[in-house]
């Protein structure tokens, strides 16, 4: 009978191994937008290049994990995630309670600083745009920079990428002082800014960066605070099904080692010029 319990608990540990190992040999498939620079984007050859896919690459290796990247429009991306079309998203997406009420997240591996962009033929008042504005407390100052915000953009027409925490902030802080523009993709935003079809526009400090860089954007400036925290969340996470807490647990401790070894930090230097994930 003794026998008979250690061949079966054998042969379960077996199937269990054999299970895992299966597991283990899983390609994973990443998603992401692929019209996101320097986050990502989809290059001559019609390969997925960017901040998210060098960083994935690297937690994948660091990980023992297999890994492919396929785009996703960025509208469908959380229900493709949650009906098992692919295994994570890696989109510049920032962590915020909303989502957090469909899909679970990773440790955060990015951090996030948005910023309003304005045309330099608009004459607005003049406005530091080296100070910080922290949504997650509302102070005093918090609330007077807004008001401060709020009055000098007025009457003004701002634009953002839809479906992103910036047209949530927009209109849930300036809707009844400003026309707010909802734009498919950052380029096309960008595009009626030089064109000169609206006044300004909020998104991420790396989204502005690569376009004020450019000969268009030589035409506006940022204005304003860095705004973070409140509906931008804790930072960018990778996007994971609620139930897939094994996946969840091992890109974790690939964040803190590559974060720990200075891995994360290269990779922001390359895309953004910029220290991005240390806080």
């Amino acid at each position: 009978m003794n026998i008979l319990k250690i061949t079966v608990f054998t042969v379960v540990l077996s199937i269990l191994a054999g299970m895992a190992q299966a597991q283990d040999a899983k390609t994973i498939r990443i998603a992401t937008e692929g019209a996101f620079p320097p986050w990502n984007s989809v290059d001559a050859s019609g390969e997925s290049v960017g901040f998210d896919i060098d960083v994935g690459v690297a937690l994948c290796a660091r990980a023992n994990l297999k890994c492919e990247f396929v785009t996703q429009a960025w509208d469908g991306i959380i229900p493709a995630l949650t009906v098992g079309k692919y295994d994570a998203i890696m989109a510049g997406m920032s962590i915020t309670e909303k989502r957090k009420q469909v899909i679970s997240f990773s440790e955060p591996y990015a951090l996030t600083s948005n910023y309003f962009v304005v045309s330099k033929a608009v004459d607005l008042p003049t406005m530091e745009s080296a100070s910080k504005l922290d949504l997650t407390t509302e102070t005093d100052a918090s609330k007077r920079v807004l008001a401060d915000l709020k009055e000098n953009l007025k009457g003004r027409s701002i634009g953002v990428q839809g479906s992103t925490n910036a047209e949530v902030f927009v209109r849930d802080y300036f809707g009844d002082a400003v026309e707010v523009r909802s734009y498919d993709k950052q380029d096309s935003l960008n595009l009626d800014l030089v064109a000169g079809r609206i006044d300004g526009g909020l998104a991420d400090f790396s989204v502005w960066k690569a376009f004020l860089e450019s000969n268009d954007g030589d035409s506006a400036q940022l204005y304003g605070p860095r705004i973070s925290g409140g509906v931008f969340g804790p930072g960018v996470g990778i996007g994971l099904r609620k139930d897939d807490a094994v996946l969840t647990e091992k890109f974790n401790g690939a964040i803190q080692a590559i974060s720990e070894d200075g891995t994360l930090k290269a990779i922001s230097l390359k895309w953004f010029g910029a220290d991005l994930v240390t806080r």
